[in-house]
């Protein structure tokens, strides 16, 4: 019997999906000022070969005076003047869909949670965000100074900057289409922009952005409507939003935002989840309100039972859920218990590129057909950072930073010892990406290696560098 991850998927714009298997969006931190580089197009080629019925990019910031990050791929004022500049986005859009998978660019705005030197708007400069809410990550003192370290306090938008930040919304999804992607995402959770001027916590506004629920999703809606006027009709366009628990005020006020997006036109919803304040997607929770039910602890899905509810009030969205699939049997459940048409996955695929061809492998038996993760022990002088942060990313850098610390540079080849090489493939198991770039690795090979489930392997490609690892005795 075929699998239902098999199953093609039409979205309402028309754009039909070849199979159920999303490769989720992920932070690359490979652009080159702000830029598509050979790198990025480099991981993003192994994607385009593995099978997926949708690829979703990284974060592709709509304002380059705030990123998210300084590697963050972003859209320039230049882009609508320079046909030179709009060619590396076509080419990136080529390389994404070179074997017929459709690619859809997720496009952002950090608000208040653009870290000072991300952006051009300087170091001491404010970030922007609906009410003027500092970050904070805890309440103890070394979480209040990392804030205050790690980012600026914002500013409240004035109405001229919400109408910059919506038209640079609508300016990067036209340039995208121009470009040759599928569609667009917008992305609405993990804490940024849209998230923020959506949720009360963050939007303590009193005009027409603010107030009640419906004013608070205005700005997405007017970022949505305006889209819509200035990309073809077969132009896809999502949304990225975080789920909420049932027992909060928030759940009644999310549920009221997502049938105005239903309404206003939506072409598929991913549910995700967390932010730097409180992060949920990495598997760390830290604010559940309410103990999951015994059938969905039993789902891989971390966010699984919002997703049934959505479904349960709108039945023909088509929702993709993200966040803790492993095996195949946890997707087709999913699947088959309705609480999602589409697959969202993460870190396994940057273990490896191909996962899709191992899921949909009817040869292949259920049990095999898995790719479990583990999450990398930390060294003790990263476990003194705020935990939120360690679960948001920083738990990528500290392990690969210590590594290449403790290599040995010797006629351009990088000598491991074996304890080390171990760790390495450890991370690289546990879907940590990227590698190697920062140590200034590229354009070696790898060999002399014992692989650990490819997972070295799809690494050093995706990151476009694998160094003559010889391992000491």
């Amino acid at each position: 019997m075929a699998s239902p991850l098999a199953d093609p998927v039409k979205l309402p714009c028309g754009l039909i999906l070849p199979n159920r298997l999303s490769k989720a969006a992920m932070a690359e931190r490979l652009a080159k000022r702000n830029r598509p580089t050979k790198s990025i197009n480099n991981a993003y080629e192994q994607w385009s070969k593995g099978g997926w019925g949708c690829i979703l990019t990284g974060n592709i910031q709509v304002d380059v005076n705030h990123l998210g990050d300084r590697f963050d791929l972003a859209l320039q004022d230049e882009h609508t003047k320079d046909e030179r500049l709009l060619a590396e986005w076509k080419t990136y859009a080529a390389v994404c869909q070179r074997y017929g998978t459709p690619a859809i660019a997720q496009i952002c705005h950090p608000g208040r949670q653009s870290m000072r030197r991300a952006g051009r708007r300087g170091v001491f400069a404010s970030t922007i965000a609906p009410s003027a809410v500092p970050m904070n990550v805890g309440n103890r003192l070394r979480d209040r100074i990392t804030s205050q370290v790690i980012w600026s306090k914002p500013r409240e938008m004035t109405r001229a900057d919400i109408e910059d930040a919506i038209g640079r919304f609508v300016n990067t999804a036209r340039v995208m289409s121009d470009a040759g992607f599928s569609g667009v995402e917008l992305h609405g959770a993990h804490g940024y922009l849209i998230d923020q001027f959506m949720g009360s916590m963050t939007n303590r506004r009193t005009d027409e952005y603010g107030g009640s629920p419906e004013r608070r999703a205005r700005l997405v809606l007017d970022i949505l409507t305006r889209i819509r006027k200035v990309v073809p009709k077969t132009f896809c366009i999502g949304i990225k939003l975080n789920s909420a628990d049932h027992s909060t005020a928030d759940f009644g006020e999310i549920m009221i935002q997502i049938k105005l997006l239903v309404d206003a036109g939506l072409d598929f919803m991913e549910i995700s989840g967390g932010s730097y304040e409180d992060p949920r997607m990495v598997g760390y929770p830290v604010t559940i309100n309410v103990p999951k039910s015994e059938s969905a602890a039993a789902r891989e899905a971390f966010f699984f039972e919002f997703a049934r509810t959505v479904r349960a009030q709108h039945p023909s969205l088509v929702l993709m859920l993200t966040g803790g699939f492993r095996t195949r049997a946890g997707m087709e459940a999913a699947i088959r218990d309705n609480a999602c048409d589409l697959v969202g996955i993460g870190r396994p695929a940057t273990v490896d590129p191909k996962f899709p061809l191992l899921l949909l492998d009817e040869k292949i038996a259920g049990e095999n057909a898995a790719l479990p993760l583990k999450m990398v022990p930390l060294p003790f002088y990263a476990t003194i950072l705020p935990r939120n942060l360690v679960g948001a990313g920083a738990e990528t850098d500290f392990p690969y930073i210590e590594i290449m610390f403790k290599s040995i540079r010797i006629q351009g080849r990088f000598m491991y010892d074996r304890q080390h090489v171990q760790r390495l493939i450890q991370m690289a198991g546990s879907g940590l990406l990227p590698l190697g770039k920062k140590a200034g690795v590229t354009q070696t090979e790898v060999f002399g290696l014992e692989q650990a489930d490819g997972a070295l392997e799809a690494v050093s490609k995706l990151s476009g560098w694998g160094s003559h690892v010889v391992l000491k005795p």
